[in-house]
């Protein structure tokens, strides 16, 4: 697969595409409307940080026992189940007079639930779409992601401003009941990947075996720490910008569908590699310059060309996959996904932290600046490794990963 037009015409694509869509929507403006409200309750940073990406901190819990079920489960009934919970969970955050120790109880706890979400939606992926098109087929659901992303950025302001922050969770509610009415009747009923229960004990087996290859270690790594934290300076625009949030996290998607449609698309694979740590800088250094207190037009600015660096990520996926067996591909992009938000929902909580004592301008340099620092320490490790030169490995884990090592080695 060469276009975005082959994907597209792909059957049960256009229902997983429009469930992630919605599911963006719906989670995009119940955080925008839940920071809001917190914020406004408190006069807190770090709590109206947490209110927003504290369910990407609780992805750690859900990567650490839930992920055996991504491909044990099958992908439909998962989906359209995991999407009403969510609807529950996010309409009771509209009760009034809910304490926010119970606010970030629902939130932790739906944030746990998401990251089995994400390992469902992209293992299905890999099953609908051939090998070869994965990468584009990922473009089109973070395009999507970043233009819902405008969208719901853009309309929850508007809900919040015009309707209330309460009645902007309700809406998102109901798009999660969509989008797990989509998931049930537009996706055919499909098995489960691997046999066996989920549980516990074989969510830590599998993970081990992800966890025991060094250059996979190397792409997690690469996956989780730059980005997340640039998510934690995101997490401080409200307190940075009250007024004008929405719009920088609008600016901020737009850069990311840009980014996307330019690696995804346009740039052929050895280029795609070898601009993924050049990529991975510039989603960091533009941050530098909130050291200043830029005014609104020039911070705009550096939010959209920062954004333009996530998707570095797909590149990085793309050598994830060259080095995972098929029976795990669920798993270790739900490892992906969950460990990527736990670091994000950490940065989150620490860029608030940071910004109390000092302000939300100085804490996002300065989450900028170690996250240039940590792309620069993870480059040499990461240059001439297998990446997307190379097939994806066979279910034999033992001769793939020796193979793989030592094919690290001589890069």
């Amino acid at each position: 697969m060469r276009t975005y037009r082959e994907v597209l015409r792909v059957p049960e694509f256009t229902p997983l595409f429009l469930v992630s869509a919605t599911q963006v929507a719906a989670s995009t403006a119940s955080g925008l409307a839940l920071g809001t409200l917190v914020y406004a309750a408190t006069g807190s940073p770090l709590l109206s940080a947490l209110s927003m990406f504290g369910p990407s901190l609780a992805q750690v819990a859900g990567a650490l026992a839930l992920l055996s079920a991504a491909d044990r489960l099958p992908p439909r009934a998962a989906l359209s189940g995991l999407s009403a919970l969510f609807a529950l969970g996010t309409a009771a955050l509209a009760l009034p007079g809910l304490p926010v120790a119970a606010v970030l109880a629902i939130v932790f706890g739906l944030g746990a639930a998401a990251s089995l979400g994400g390992a469902v939606r992209y293992g299905l992926l890999t099953e609908i779409l051939p090998k070869d098109g994965y990468l584009l087929g990922r473009s089109v659901l973070n395009m999507s992601g970043g233009t819902m992303q405008i969208g719901g950025y853009a309309a929850g302001g508007l809900l919040v401003t015009a309707l209330s922050a309460r009645g902007t969770l309700l809406i998102a509610a109901g798009l999660y009941v969509l989008a797990g009415a989509t998931a049930r009747f537009g996706l055919s009923g499909r098995p489960a990947r691997a046999g066996g229960r989920p549980s516990v004990a074989e969510t830590w087996r599998v993970n081990a075996r992800l966890w025991s290859s060094a250059p996979r270690r190397r792409v997690y790594y690469a996956l989780w720490v730059p980005n997340g934290l640039i998510v934690g300076c995101e997490s401080l625009f409200v307190p940075y910008a009250p007024r004008h949030a929405g719009l920088l996290f609008a600016v901020g998607s737009l850069g990311m569908l840009m980014g996307d449609l330019l690696t995804g698309r346009l740039l052929p694979p050895h280029r795609r590699e070898r601009l993924a740590a050049p990529l991975r800088l510039l989603l960091a250094a533009p941050y530098l310059v909130f050291a200043l207190r830029p005014p609104l037009p020039l911070a705009l600015a550096a939010v959209a060309l920062a954004s333009i660096g996530f998707s570095a990520t797909l590149a990085l996926q793309q050598r994830l996959m060259a080095l995972t067996p098929d029976e795990m591909s669920g798993q270790a992009l739900g490892l992906h996904s969950s460990g990527m938000l736990a670091m994000q929902g950490v940065s989150a909580a620490l860029a608030g932290a940071l910004a109390q004592p000092t302000s939300p301008a100085v804490a996002m340099a300065v989450l900028a600046a170690v996250s240039v620092a940590v792309t620069l320490a993870l480059a040499p490790g990461l240059r001439g490794g297998p990446g997307s030169r190379r097939p994806r490995v066979a279910p034999s884990e033992g001769t793939a990963e020796g193979a793989a090592e030592g094919a690290a080695r001589e890069g």
